[in-house]
């Protein structure tokens, strides 16, 4: 019997796939009747993980990876958000439209001009002017100087 590791990121880091032969492995020792806790200790993989490939398993009669639902994102890390940032630094006069424009001139993307000022925001971009005071009098501009 092996002793499990106290430490779980040293037998599996969060972002590693499972590879086919482990998941095949898994499943094979689950049809010979080894519990998960078994599984786990003989593979050196967490218990969650033996769980959720049984139980994956056992629903879909499958183990690889299922698409994700909803829409893709226009905006990818690597894609139009970059431009957007670079044309927002380079000029902050410029409104979400013609930021728009432009990206659909130079990189051929459709982008709205919603998705542009969402970025905007995320960026930490946001569109306040100042407040105008047109009735401060001479003498009030003076005293606010000093």
């Amino acid at each position: 019997m092996q002793i499990a590791s106290p430490n779980i990121c040293e037998r599996m880091g969060r972002s590693q796939k499972l590879s086919e032969f482990k998941c095949v492995t898994m499943i094979g020792c689950h049809l010979c009747n080894k519990s998960i806790h078994e599984i786990s200790l003989l593979l050196n993989i967490p218990r969650s993980s033996v769980n959720g490939i049984i139980t994956k398993w056992e629903q879909l009669g499958t183990t690889a990876t299922q698409p994700r639902s909803g829409r893709p994102c226009k905006m990818t890390p690597g894609g139009g958000s970059v431009h957007v940032e670079a044309h927002s630094i380079i000029s902050l006069q410029l409104s979400a439209e013609s930021i728009a424009k432009d990206l659909q001139t130079l990189c051929g993307l459709q982008i709205s001009t919603t998705a542009v000022c969402r970025e905007l925001h995320g960026m930490g971009f946001h569109g306040r002017a100042a407040a105008s005071k047109p009735y401060i009098t001479k003498w009030n501009a003076k005293c606010r100087i000093q």
